[in-house]
């Protein structure tokens, strides 16, 4: 009896986030972009780690009028604990998110946060006057797309890990890698 599953058209799902991208185009292309995009983050947390006093989360949160999560926005702002917790976290995440793209360890973990936090932008900017797609909603495809391929795994510190005994013994640790 097999385990394997199929889709109606042949395909095989049973291994849906274990494939190799190493040694291609494709794959270089994708830790091009996973650097990129790590840069990208690493650059804004740290820029608001260094000037601490430019970065308040109240301002775009009680400001987001346009928001679908308004309401919500405006709750976290008045909540002294969760207001403080923001205003580290961003940063700190964005920093950790972005290191660890660049690095190529945890990719997709790192994605998984840094897609949960561009949701947040996404909706809490709400900047569409020119359409739904925005840069917010474009850095949530990114992230979403580098954890998909397993960024990490070309170029990146993750294929190293994945070698690892501990890695090859327990299957949740392979797939927060990549």
């Amino acid at each position: 009896m097999s385990t394997t599953q199929h889709t109606d058209a042949g395909i095989d799902l049973s291994n849906a986030l274990d494939f190799e991208l190493g040694g291609t185009l494709a794959g270089y292309w994708t830790a091009v972009l996973r650097i990129v995009v790590g840069y990208w983050f690493l650059h804004s947390g740290v820029g608001k780690l260094m000037a601490p006093e430019a970065f308040d989360a109240s301002g775009w949160m009680l400001n987001a009028t346009a928001s679908p999560i308004h309401g919500f926005l405006v709750w976290a702002a008045q909540t002294p604990w969760l207001l403080e917790f923001t205003n580290f976290m961003v940063p700190v995440g964005e920093a950790l998110i972005g290191l660890g793209l660049v690095v190529g360890a945890l990719v997709r973990l790192a994605s998984f946060f840094g897609a949960f936090l561009m949701v947040f932008f996404y909706l809490g900017n709400a900047d569409w006057a020119h359409g739904l797609v925005n840069g917010d909603l474009m850095g949530l495809v990114l992230f979403v797309t580098l954890g998909v391929l397993g960024a990490g795994r070309v170029l990146g510190l993750d294929a190293l890990l994945e070698r690892t005994d501990i890695v090859r013994e327990n299957r949740v640790l392979k797939y927060l890698l990549g």
